[in-house]
């Protein structure tokens, strides 16, 4: 059998499935946490944890905080513009600058 078929698959200890269920519980229990405050709280917790391994395990579990949809302004009625029936009856300005008494 040649060598390149045979090749070593690592093995995840069983600490991730006691990780993995704390970040569950944490992350059902802060919804709008993400992985980065649910490590923090591991550490506090004294489970010193890589923040990677954190990440993974959080994605893995599809905890991922959904992303809020920002709400489009409500559309307000427009008016058409009036055209003015003769000259100099509608005026208008445009500010570029503006300057005070006092500078």
């Amino acid at each position: 059998m040649s060598l390149s078929t045979c090749r070593y698959e690592a093995q995840r200890p069983a600490a991730d499935v006691h990780l993995s269920g704390r970040i569950t519980e944490l992350a059902l229990e802060r919804r709008r946490f993400g992985y980065r405050r649910i490590w923090q709280l591991l550490r506090r917790e004294g489970l010193h944890v890589n923040h990677k391994r954190v990440y993974r395990i959080y994605h893995l579990n599809g905890l991922s905080v959904k992303r809020r949809r920002r709400r489009k302004g409500l559309a307000t009625e427009r008016f058409p513009l009036l055209r003015p029936d003769a000259p100099n009856l509608t005026w208008s300005m445009d500010f570029v600058m503006d300057a005070l008494a006092n500078g």
